[in-house]
């Protein structure tokens, strides 16, 4: 079973907004932060944004800044992205992740544990 379940995805329009969610699914754990990364075909996976919920920071790759905003609910395991004036280059499959242990590792996938299937984000001109 999928830890993690997002939604949201879709098809929009060059300018337009999305907002992401996640959701633990079943299994019960405590994550110290969740955080999101993005993937085109034949690419790395690249970081996106991420939270920890005990010192309330936030964190965003420099491309996203201004545009994408990450919050959350710790107690559920629940996080979201808000997307804004997306563009074509946003086109990607989301992924959502959880951070069961501290680490300063948060802008790698590999200091995430759980992960999400995707959901995958067009942006049309």
């Amino acid at each position: 079973q999928v830890p993690l379940v997002e939604s949201g995805g879709g098809l929009v329009q060059a300018g337009g907004s999305l907002r992401l969610s996640c959701a633990a699914s079943g299994r019960t754990f405590s994550s110290y932060g969740m955080g999101w990364f993005r993937q085109a075909p034949g690419k790395e996976r690249e970081f996106v944004a991420a939270i920890r919920w005990s010192v309330g920071s936030t964190y965003y790759a420099d491309c996203m800044k201004g545009r994408f905003t990450i919050s959350g609910d710790g107690r559920r395991n629940a996080v979201y992205l808000q997307k804004n004036l997306l563009n074509p280059m946003d086109t990607d499959v989301y992924y959502c992740a959880a951070e069961l242990q501290a680490s300063s590792r948060q802008e790698f996938p590999a200091g995430y544990d759980l992960w999400g299937q995707g959901t995958q984000v067009t942006v049309v001109s």
